[in-house]
């Protein structure tokens, strides 16, 4: 399975970008999917995920302005960004957890995502 994300994009801060991760297979060999990040010079941070029921995570830093979810029919995992800040900034990347899997084992390329002040 290849997940491929898109939808980054340079927007002004409190702007909104909708970033897009499609899956070549179905997601339901995934028990959870994600969404993390990484910006220059630091670790890759978890930003949301999602599971197979649709349960839902977030970083303290984006609860109440990102909203992750999944279209199963599409086979594809949405990230809405609202209210985006310049610490938003970074390349972001989606993933997924297979059933069994203890750590995310299935990652997209990564989209850049840069909020400008």
């Amino acid at each position: 399975v290849q997940l491929q994300a898109s939808g980054g994009g340079l927007v002004q801060a409190g702007g909104s970008l909708r970033l897009s991760c499609a899956a070549s297979a179905s997601i339901f060999i995934f028990n959870a999917m994600g969404w993390y990040r990484q910006a220059p010079g630091k670790q890759r941070e978890l930003v949301a995920t999602i599971t197979s029921g649709g349960s839902t995570n977030y970083a303290d830093s984006v609860k109440g302005r990102f909203t992750i979810s999944r279209d199963n029919a599409k086979n594809t995992v949405y990230l809405q960004m609202n209210s985006l800040k310049p610490e938003d900034t970074a390349v972001y990347y989606c993933g997924g957890r297979r059933i069994f899997a203890s750590t995310y084992d299935y990652w997209g390329q990564g989209t850049q995502v840069t909020v400008s002040s």
